[in-house]
């Protein structure tokens, strides 16, 4: 792996770390809350619909906003927003009763807000990782295994957390929320526009970056496999995310502790395997250990409808997402190899509006159906996974071609790949 500036990739691991464990422990925790105070199954649903819907829009205008005025600006104005968010909710919930319609109402708008400044920071940060991974060459997977590494890790943290954090109160858990998020926008790596890959000029326009990210979705073939194994896989994981808490508190008669472990247990599996991807993939290649990852997503979330015991059930939900650490190793790769430098923010808002759709209809999915109908809903949504991940890797296979990097991006090497990406860094 390039050996990189030490202090340079400590301080952009540390920004993706605090972001990450904060988005995390939100993600999580809003649901929680929602169900413990309600014991409503569709206001759980509802609650995550209302985290994802306005993450579309975080997408939809992040990209264009990060091409604009830099991936430094954007991160660090998003994590400052969310903290004073988190923070003031913390305030307000602290002078309201533990249930009701007010409560409720708070929870619900922090969610929804936070979801939305939560997604702004990961398209920036995943511009920083996404320029770092293309100076890398052919060990981009390395780069990538790393980063993901991270966000596996606050998917280990972050639901266990949640759990503890909120035996104490919702008001503890937004209060560490919001520290995580001040840490993360402090140590905020200075980007010179002038250097970044995603520093362009020129009037911004989101509806007209929107149209250029759009046209080189279009003009990369793989790239359209690719956004298609990524809405199959997003959708299976999200309704066995949004129906856990039903499933674990109602079905097996769990705890909202233990809906965390089963979580944080999951991400341990999911961090090794990433660390696995990243040996695999030197010896036997992206295509064969993607196909490999998604094999294993799609089984284990057929095995998750079908569980009988809460044991069980944690055994297939760390299958899945061992099958998903792998996945998203190979397919962030490709992804990263597939954009022009030049458009990634632009590029990368529209592939992942696409991809992200999956998440509030998940939600409504679980918010509409009676509990007792969820085991069918994840083996269809298991099915539909399998037929879309085989269509996927076909067309990958057939336009393998396409993994070089695009025309539009630039075809020379740095003299070092350690001082490329971060040579705009400060």
């Amino acid at each position: 792996m390039p050996s990189f500036p030490d202090r340079v990739v400590m301080q952009t691991a540390f920004m993706r770390a605090c972001d990450a464990v904060a988005t995390s422990i939100t993600t999580t925790a809003i649901p929680l809350l929602i169900l413990t105070t309600t014991g409503s199954a569709a206001l759980t649903g509802l609650a995550f619909v209302l985290e994802w819907l306005p993450r579309l829009l975080a997408f939809t205008i992040g990209g264009p906003l990060v091409d604009r005025f830099g991936a430094d600006h954007v991160f660090r104005i998003a994590t400052a927003a969310r903290a004073t968010l988190l923070a003031v909710a913390g305030a307000v919930l602290s002078d309201l009763p533990a249930t009701g319609t007010a409560t409720t109402a708070v929870v619900m708008t922090t969610g929804a807000l936070s979801g939305l400044l939560s997604q702004s920071s990961f398209v920036a940060v995943e511009t920083f990782g996404a320029a770092t991974s293309r100076a890398a060459g052919h060990q981009a997977h390395r780069v990538q295994s790393v980063q993901i590494g991270i966000d596996q890790g606050a998917l280990l943290i972050g639901p266990l957390l949640a759990g503890l954090l909120l035996t104490e109160g919702p008001v503890v858990m937004l209060l560490v929320a919001a520290g995580l998020s001040t840490a993360a926008a402090c140590s905020t790596v200075r980007c010179d526009d002038t250097l970044s890959p995603t520093g362009v000029s020129g009037p911004f326009m989101v509806l007209s970056g929107l149209r250029s990210g759009w046209r080189t979705v279009r003009s990369v073939p793989a790239l359209g496999w690719l956004v298609l194994g990524l809405v199959a896989s997003n959708l299976a994981l999200a309704v066995t995310q949004a129906s856990s808490p039903i499933t674990v508190l109602h079905h097996y008669g769990g705890s909202s502790l233990t809906a965390g472990a089963v979580w944080s247990a999951a991400g341990v599996v999911s961090l090794a395997a990433v660390a696995a991807s990243r040996r695999a993939i030197d010896r036997f290649g992206l295509w064969l250990v993607g196909a490999s990852g998604a094999v294993m997503a799609c089984g284990a979330c057929l095995a998750v409808g079908l569980a009988p015991t809460l044991d069980l059930y944690a055994v297939t939900i760390g299958v899945l997402m061992a099958g998903e650490g792998a996945l998203t190793v190979v397919l962030r790769t490709l992804r990263a190899r597939l954009i022009p430098a030049g458009a990634f923010g632009s590029a990368l808002s529209v592939t992942i509006v696409l991809v992200v759709i999956p998440m509030p209809v998940a939600g409504a999915l679980v918010a509409a159906l009676p509990a007792a109908a969820l085991p069918t809903l994840l083996l269809s949504c298991a099915v539909l996974q399998g037929l879309a991940m085989t269509a996927a890797f076909r067309g990958l296979w057939r336009h393998r071609s396409s993994y070089a990097p695009p025309a539009a991006q630039p075809t020379a090497a740095p003299q070092t790949a350690a001082d490329a990406p971060l040579s705009a860094l400060r």
